[in-house]
């Protein structure tokens, strides 16, 4: 039988993922908008609502996170937004820029969560927690527990999801940054590469999968002590 607290974390968790890849989704859309490739936009990706990034990935974006917090305790999925390949490869710079969008809308998220934990640290609503980063001070309403919840989740998910994809790995978006730091041609050609790896995208992934836990560890950690400072 499913405990009903499991349940309404769960749905914090559920509401969080939701707004964290909808923002990552959303920003990847609106780049390469501004960048000439109209393609996401045509399928109303440029969009802080949920439902077209859900129509496009309803798996990714419903199933499997419920999946992954009934077996771990916290959600992970995917979704996408569509972009013109050959776009990508004529201005990899633009398509450069597209993808580190995503990450970037990642970290904007978890310094909005940071800075309003640091404002109920700091008027008392909220106190350092051990299942959370904060829970509510002690005497404080029911509703400032899920609000501290909420916060940690926030936090603590879109700072993972930012760094794990900025490993420089197909297909990840950290693997398509790398055009900003190459001259042109080299990005136009590692472009048009990746638009015809295929199967090594699998490869990829599971390589990102194994050397992410050296990469997010750390990463969390100095995200925490930075949040902390002072207290």
């Amino acid at each position: 039988m499913l405990d009903p607290s499991q349940i309404a974390v769960g749905v914090i968790w559920f509401v969080v993922f939701l707004l964290s890849a909808t923002a990552h989704e959303a920003a990847h859309a609106w780049a390469a908008l501004r960048g000439g490739d109209s393609t996401a936009y045509h399928f109303g990706q440029v969009t802080l609502s949920p439902l077209p990034h859900i129509q496009r990935e309803p798996f990714g974006m419903l199933v499997f996170p419920w999946l992954t917090f009934f077996m771990n305790g916290w959600m992970m999925g995917w979704a996408s937004a569509p972009y013109d390949p050959y776009w990508a490869v004529r201005y990899p710079r633009r398509a450069a820029w597209m993808s580190l969008a995503g990450p970037v809308a990642n970290f904007i998220l978890a310094t909005i969560a940071a800075v309003l934990i640091r404002v109920g640290l700091l008027i008392g609503l909220f106190r350092p927690g051990f299942t959370d980063i904060v829970q509510a001070a002690d005497g404080a309403a029911a509703p400032i527990e899920a609000i501290a919840t909420l916060l940690s989740i926030m936090f603590a998910l879109n700072l993972l999801l930012g760094v794990f994809n900025l490993i420089p790995l197909p297909p990840l978006d950290g693997f398509t940054a790398i055009g900003l730091i190459l001259p042109e041609s080299m990005a136009g050609k590692l472009r048009e590469w990746q638009v015809t790896m295929g199967g090594y995208q699998i490869i990829g992934m599971l390589i990102a999968w194994q050397v992410a836990g050296y990469v997010i560890g750390p990463a969390y950690y100095i995200g925490l002590t930075i949040l902390f400072l002072g207290y």
